[in-house]
């Protein structure tokens, strides 16, 4: 049986997603913006809650299209309050659109949000080696500095816990403990590149 972090179990869908995707390095922009739009709708939720709602948030926020979503009028964001399939919360639902625009116009001066978000970093992933759940931190000086850069630039919900998520959820750090089979992969460099 395969060692996995304390938090990836019990539920399918957060295993599948543990084995998967959780710590693969991501440079696919759309993906990266998926992912931060997502971490701004967990705050103050359950990432598995997220999780089984994914699929109707890449529905009504059009696949995660920043072009499209940076477009979005009071129209479309009443339609997405009576939207029974994600989480209605109009604070949060016009976040998504100002990360949207602000996104767009990080995309316009580095020319990807990749080469721009990855920089927090030096561009590699951060290998951590915790050995307990409790070790790991919910942020780090790197979330801190990403989530005053983001607020900046106008970016919404991306304050440094919600920031250090996204950078564990995108690869920029391997939080994986040292006994899952996943930290090995990782830390090698041949733990598949999600989707």
């Amino acid at each position: 049986m395969k060692e996995r972090c304390g938090w990836a179990r019990g539920d399918r869908l957060l295993i599948d997603y543990h084995d998967e995707e959780w710590g693969v390095p991501l440079h696919d922009d759309r993906l990266l913006f998926e992912f931060l739009i997502l971490e701004g709708f967990q705050a103050g939720l359950s990432w598995l809650t997220i999780l089984r709602k994914r699929e109707n948030y890449r529905k009504a926020f059009d696949r995660f299209d920043p072009t499209i979503i940076g477009q979005y009028n009071e129209e479309k964001i009443r339609e997405l309050m009576q939207d029974a399939g994600i989480v209605r919360n109009s604070l949060k639902i016009r976040a998504a659109v100002d990360n949207a625009r602000a996104f767009l116009d990080v995309q316009d001066e580095f020319a990807s949000y990749d080469e721009y978000i990855w920089q927090f970093v030096d561009g590699s992933t951060i290998q951590n080696e915790w050995r307990h759940l409790k070790e790991i931190p919910s942020t780090s000086g790197e979330s801190e500095a990403m989530s005053q850069d983001l607020k900046r630039r106008g970016f919404k919900f991306v304050g440094p816990t919600i920031c250090y998520a996204f950078m564990q959820a995108v690869g920029m750090v391997n939080d994986h403990l040292v006994s899952c089979f996943r930290y090995r992969q990782l830390r090698a460099g041949d733990g598949g590149q999600a989707f």
